[in-house]
């Protein structure tokens, strides 16, 4: 097996490492003592998969909403596809595949309820209320250093406080490979500045290799899924066949194509790259979903659906708008919605300067002050992107029914 990446990895020696095991802030030393179980990376991975937001992708659109058949993907098998896909690359070229498992599983962390649908959504309230575009690789990040808690060893509840370069991973991972090859940046910036999806490489080859796992993962077992839930049939799988000739169209050998046609191609000087064969194989699978699947009639009504739904909740949360009254109006709304008014009002309750935070265990950052209503707008998107499918629903109906 060949290791040909294997002096540019993110290991000790690396001149990239210290930078890429900075932490914003010294986590607390694990109960073990001074001889360490577990790498910086391994670490993060331990963290992110025992928080809930990491719990909550069981229950979140991939590209199917509420399918009432087991087998059609959700947003954790995603990610797990994606953490397979990218452990086998780091392996065969010698990366750090420790560091490619954290980046994993932890890179759609912020998505939003009901896929890239819902994302878009969300954008669109965002943009119209405080001026800011929504993207789930910049809201992982957002979640991982200033939402999601977790407790640590003395039953406090602390921000996740992961390593530069899994957050750096988290936010890079957006976007399609490129024909001339996927390589890292040299600059250590401020993730802040990385605004725009796209706008910047990874820093490391390991988060190259995710970005470029997560875009084989998809294609294949979109493709199975849409057939089992009869938007395409036999007759539309043939006629992409016909138009790739070099591979068969099924889960399996697009996944070993293009991961065998990526590690045999890429080479350090080069970046992460596919055979123009293959590059061309992957765009043209990429088209048919597109237009098959993604576009399809079928799909329409439910975007329209997530468009009141979303926005209605919005809406709800925004009337209660009071300042620094704000969550006590909150919990006055328990009377017509229950669910929403005790889970808001508790969630935003810990994440801005309420009297009892230190007495309930919560040691996190404050996030938002609620004298500045963009602020609080801001929180409703926040809240609203870390619901599940399910939840989301759950919550709408409450507003709308009697």
């Amino acid at each position: 097996m060949t290791k040909k990446f294997k002096d540019v990895a993110m290991v000790e020696g690396n001149a990239k490492w210290e930078n890429s095991i900075s932490r914003i802030e010294k986590l607390y030393n694990p109960i073990y003592g001074d001889a360490p179980m577990r790498s910086e990376f391994d670490r993060d991975y331990t963290r992110v998969i025992n928080c809930n937001a990491y719990r909550r992708l069981k229950h979140k659109t991939q590209v199917f909403f509420a399918p009432k058949n087991d087998h059609i993907c959700t947003r954790i098998e995603h990610v797990n596809l994606v953490e397979s896909i990218s452990n086998t690359i780091a392996n065969y070229l010698g990366l750090n595949s420790e560091l490619t498992k954290a980046i994993a599983v932890t890179h759609d962390i912020g998505h939003s309820p009901f896929g890239h649908q819902g994302e878009k959504i969300l954008s669109t309230i965002a943009q119209r209320e405080y001026g800011e575009r929504f993207s789930h690789g910049r809201n992982g990040v957002h979640y991982v250093d200033d939402l999601e808690l977790l407790r640590d060893i003395a039953g406090i509840k602390r921000n996740l406080n992961l390593t530069y370069a899994v957050r750096d991973g988290i936010i890079g991972h957006c976007g399609n490979p490129k024909v001339s090859g996927q390589k890292p940046r040299d600059e250590f910036i401020d993730l802040k500045d990385f605004v725009i999806p796209n706008s910047y490489n990874p820093y490391t080859w390991e988060a190259c290799v995710v970005k470029v796992a997560d875009n084989i993962s998809y294609l294949g077992r979109d493709l199975e899924d849409a057939k089992e839930m009869k938007l395409i049939t036999d007759r539309d799988i043939n006629s992409i066949d016909k138009a790739i000739e070099n591979i068969r169209v099924n889960n399996s050998s697009i996944i070993g194509y293009l991961t065998g046609d990526l590690c045999k191609n890429s080479t350090v000087e080069e970046g992460l790259k596919f055979s123009d064969e293959a590059f061309d194989t992957m765009e043209k699978i990429k088209k048919f979903n597109s237009e098959k699947i993604y576009k399809n009639d079928k799909i329409q009504p439910t975007i329209r659906y997530f468009t009141v739904l979303m926005n209605e909740i919005f809406y709800t949360l925004k009337n209660e708008y009071n300042g620094t009254g704000t969550i006590k109006n909150i919990k006055r709304m328990k009377r017509y919605y229950p669910v929403l008014s005790e889970e808001f009002a508790h969630w935003l309750s810990n994440y801005t300067n309420s009297t009892n935070r230190e007495e309930e265990g919560y040691f996190n950052k404050i996030v938002y002050d609620l004298n500045n209503i963009k602020d609080y707008s801001k929180a409703i998107i926040d809240y609203m992107s870390g619901m599940t499918d399910q939840y989301i629903v759950r919550v709408y109906n409450e507003i709308v029914s009697f």
